[in-house]
């Protein structure tokens, strides 16, 4: 059972407490009698006057956008549909918001996907596109008080010449603030360019044309950091260009920080215009209640902040893309209705359904539990007419239960509501919960134990309540999955087609009669984050073995694609996990898998009839077992074994920006592949640099497999350097059931970098079926060691620069009269060469290889930083993992600090720069003259 807290008043009788499960339409519990309030471990005592105030409250709410992660709700069937908004939506049911901040869709990804422009091209106008409209009207429709307000990621090529802080752009918004009106929308809160800093010219030209053009929408600038609000210091035409400074992630301390803290600066506090956490969040729904609570409450405490707004709204995507738990509720099953709602939208509720904003937070009622940030934090609001009074508390970061002491003055005197969600439980019953209501004694006093782990609001309102629907219980999506796209409007998205770069929607068929689905963003848009192809995902994520296949049409020279088993993908969106099967207008055909880095590996490719342009083609990827199949127009043109991806997503694409068209989508289960063949390889464990050795490669074809024709099995390696001879064996025939075996001359690299680990593999390429296939062997690993240094070995060559803005690696700077360093070759940093000069990155360490041979290690570290702030920097030099020396944090006022090093019997020496502050793009960390005395 949840904690219900004994309330000290003088009113009223002792009775039963409210059950967790009542929302506000049944009775409330009755008043309690309480001499006085439980022992607790700590006293806050806090008088509320309504005649003290504050910064004006301008509300909670949460961000649709930024990621495409409201994508899949739309889909969602009714009822649940509606059950999920009024859940984020509706006055006293859920999140109850009061801010709702979308995308202003640019065709590119901005986190887990791409949102459709409403102008793909400058002659292109389009109101309806997309899902934010929709969004925003059902929004309205529950709350008519809500405030919108847009923001733009990223912007199509067309746009000022591929320019963001253009005119362009500023009439683009001012297209997108039309579809609004036509909508009957009005957008509150309008924003520049998400996280991308601020062109002070560009926000005066958005905000006078605002005017002229009769819009009433606030100015927010510049969703980044606080620095703005030194550029509207010091330029009162930029100040009046901007209404509210809005900042991003200005609190730190993650999900369980107890000491999360949120910050702005003097400047800004001193503007005396709003300032808003304009994003923040980036949290689980569950884990992150916490914290969402406390950058709520201590976001005014610490920083003065009067608005929050949540990253993302929900997590309305597919499982596998980042950020998929994230949000206050994940809906990623339209399919079966699955949704699941998080302890953060109960802890926004815990606000937002006991406020408004114009509300004023009264600064003498709120502060730190007991004077201290590790028992919690409160926050006091009063309506404007003091006929109201809501007090949140939350004690995420308590480990004991204290006591709140609450005196009322100047402010009504009637019964008050105690609600609380309990954050630390994983129970539904624990959300929301209407503890106990009481009336202020004689004094205006009221007294409440607070337990650990909580979030409570002590409350003169009413209305409050937790919606009682459920969700359906989860399910796959059922295979065949057919869409012809023709029951759609022109301009929409099919269903369960998620946009990841570019924009897919229905048109009229090219070629053919009736609706088909195109790639609309002609060339490269304004990218957030990262450039890719332009492709989509589909489906359940579980799916397995499966075929896509789709109607294709070429609109221009180019290549499509189709996707299978697409799988994990981390920011950006380019590091997908998936097959991609690409066809070019040409004939030419590649099944390539992409990793999680966002390596492209081709397992297989070759030409095929030329499908042309302005044709229609069917095109088909099967995945059975380990088989993947490229089919054109129903014939196999090639197949390929890899087991590194078992289950996922499918998708459709085109490999750059081409507007091609695609049709008739479907996706089966696949018939079962024969049995893989497979190939074995051996090789020696060691080899020295130089040294040959025998490696041995088997190929197997099982019994009740079709026999193969045209064996040619090749040794190879991903490391620079190796030699085999021969350079592949060659067989005409492998009958079901019988292996053949060849053998190599394998010559390891004699190369400076090689490492010391190296894969052998040996891929196979025949004919089965009359089908060209490809596989691989599984592969052998050969050690190479490292030579041991002998004599005395110079590593004057190692310099870097600090770890944390980035730049590259630089020999000493000789400008100033400094020894150089090096030897005017490049820099070898565990096996990477890095050019000198900035602008490439670096890692902050490098090791050598000792072997035990060395005995020595001298070098003369030192930090040459020519410009104001300086940086600091510290050195370590590490034996086998174990510190050996370092130095004190230096700066480039210290003198060069030697280092001089027993290095006896080490095998690994790790030579470490560790940045400890650096301030500008010139502060260089140099060890310069090091050098080794061995054997």
């Amino acid at each position: 059972m949840p904690f219900r807290p004994w309330i000290a008043g003088t009113v009223g009788l002792l009775v039963a407490l409210a059950q967790p499960s009542l929302v506000a339409t049944a009775a409330r519990p009755p008043l309690v009698t309480a001499a006085a309030a439980p022992s607790a471990g700590a006293t806050t005592a806090v008088t509320l006057d309504g005649r003290q105030g504050g910064r004006t409250f301008d509300g909670i709410g949460a961000i649709s956008g930024g990621g495409g992660n409201s994508r899949l709700l739309i889909d969602y069937p009714e009822p649940e549909r509606s059950r999920i908004l009024d859940y984020l939506f509706k006055p006293g049911y859920g999140a109850n918001l009061q801010l709702l901040k979308v995308e202003i869709g640019g065709d590119t990804n901005s986190t887990d996907g791409a949102e459709p422009s409403h102008q793909h091209t400058a002659s292109d106008l389009n109101c309806n596109r997309g899902y934010e409209w929709w969004l925003m009207s059902e929004a309205k429709k529950r709350n008519p008080a809500i405030k919108l307000y847009g923001l733009a990621w990223g912007a199509p090529g067309w746009i000022g010449g591929g320019q963001f802080w253009s005119h362009d752009m500023v009439e683009y918004l001012m297209r997108w603030l039309g579809c609004a009106r036509g909508h009957g929308l009005g957008i509150d809160y309008l924003g520049g360019w998400n996280e991308r800093g601020y062109d002070q010219a560009w926000y005066q030209d958005l905000h006078s044309t605002l005017a002229a053009r009769g819009y009433r929408t606030q100015v927010v600038g510049a969703d980044s950091g606080w620095d703005v609000a030194d550029a509207m210091a010091a330029d009162p035409k930029f100040n009046a260009a901007v209404d509210i400074i809005g900042a991003h992630y200005p609190c730190e301390g993650g999900d369980g920080g107890s000491a999360l803290s949120c910050s702005s600066t003097d400047v800004a506090r001193a503007n005396g215009k709003p300032l808003w956490a304009s994003e923040n969040g980036s949290l689980d729904l569950d884990a992150g209640a916490g914290a969402l609570i406390r950058s709520i409450t201590r976001g005014y405490l610490d920083a003065r902040m009067t608005a929050y707004v949540n990253w993302p709204l929900l997590a309305a995507i597919y499982p596998g893309m980042p950020y998929d738990t994230v949000g206050l509720a994940v809906a990623d099953q339209p399919w079966s209705g699955a949704f699941r709602l998080g302890k953060s939208l109960w802890t926004t509720a815990q606000i937002t359904q006991f406020t408004k904003p114009g509300w004023s937070f009264v600064d003498s009622a709120s502060g730190y539990l007991g004077g201290d940030r590790a028992n919690g934090s409160y926050v006091s609001l009063r309506a404007p007419d003091a006929s109201a009074y809501s007090v949140i508390a939350e004690t995420t970061t308590a480990t004991a239960a204290q006591t709140f002491d609450l005196t009322v003055a100047d402010l009504p005197r009637t019964v008050a509501h105690v609600w609380t969600t309990d954050v630390s439980s994983a129970g539904a019953r624990d959300n929301l919960v209407h503890v106990a209501d009481v009336v202020p004694d004689s004094s205006g006093r009221l007294s409440v134990t607070l337990q650990p782990g909580r979030v409570y609001t002590i409350s003169t309102t009413s209305g409050q309540g937790a919606g009682r629907a459920v969700s359906p219980p989860r399910s796959g999506l059922p295979l065949p999955y057919v869409d012809s796209f023709e029951q759609y409007r022109p301009g929409a998205e099919a269903r369960l087609l998620a946009d990841m770069q570019g924009s897919y929607e229905t048109v009229r068929c090219a070629g053919r009669a009736g609706t088909c689905l195109r790639q609309m963003t002609p060339a490269r848009p304004i990218v957030w984050q990262d450039d890719s192809d332009a492709f989509a995902l589909l489906g359940d994520p579980q799916w397995k073995d499966y075929t896509v296949a789709t109607d294709t049409y070429w609109d221009q020279p180019g290549t499509v694609e189709l996707i299978g088993r697409a799988g994990k993908q981390s920011r950006p969106q380019s590091h997908q996990e998936g097959y991609f099967l690409r066809i070019d207008d040409r004939g030419s055909w590649s099944i390539v898998r992409s990793s999680i880095d966002a390596t492209l590996t081709t397992l297989a490719a070759g030409r095929t009839v030329a499908p042309g342009i302005h044709r229609w083609h069917r095109v088909a990827l099967e995945m059975s077992g380990t088989t993947l199949t490229a089919v054109l127009d129903g014939k196999r043109i090639g197949a390929v074994d890899d087991a590194t991806y078992a289950t996922g997503n499918a998708g459709i694409g085109v490999v750059g920006y081409q507007t091609d068209q695609f049709d008739n989508l479907r996706i089966t289960a696949s018939q079962p592949a024969p049995p893989p063949t497979s190939t074995t390889v051996s090789a020696p464990a060691q080899l020295r640099r130089g040294e040959s050795g025998a490696v041995v490669a088997t190929f197997t074809v099982p019994a009740d497999a079709p026999g193969v024709q045209g064996l040619d099995l090749t040794p190879g390696s991903s490391v620079p350097g190796w030699t085999f001879a021969p350079t592949a064996a060659h067989f005409d025939r492998v009958a079901p059931g019988t292996s053949v075996t060849a053998t190599w001359q394998a010559t390891a690299p004699t190369l400076r970098d090689t490492p010391a680990q190296n894969p052998l593999a040996v891929a196979a390429t025949y004919t089965q079926r009359s089908v060209p296939h490809w596989s691989s062997g599984a592969g052998a690993v050969v050690d190479v060691p490292i030579p041991a240094p002998t004599g005395t070995a110079y590593v004057s060559d190692l310099a870097f620069v600090s770890t944390t803005n980035g730049w590259g690696p630089v020999e000493r700077d000789t400008s100033n009269g400094e020894q150089a360093a090096g030897d005017g070759l490049p820099i070898t940093l565990n096996g990477t060469v890095y050019p000198k000069g900035l602008g490439v990155h670096a890692n902050g360490s490098v090791v050598v290889y000792l072997g035990g041979a060395c005995h020595r290690f001298t070098a003369t570290t030192g930090v040459d930083d020519e410009v104001d702030p300086f940086g600091t920097v510290r050195f370590t030099v590490s034996g086998d993992g174990s510190t050996l020396a370092d130095t004190p944090v230096l700066t480039n006022a210290s003198a060069p600090y030697p280092l001089d090093v027993d290095v006896t019997g080490v095998q690994y020496l790790t030579l470490a720069v560790g940045d400890a502050g650096d301030s500008n793009a010139h502060d260089h960390a140099d060890w310069a003259d090091a050098k080794l005395e061995c054997n």
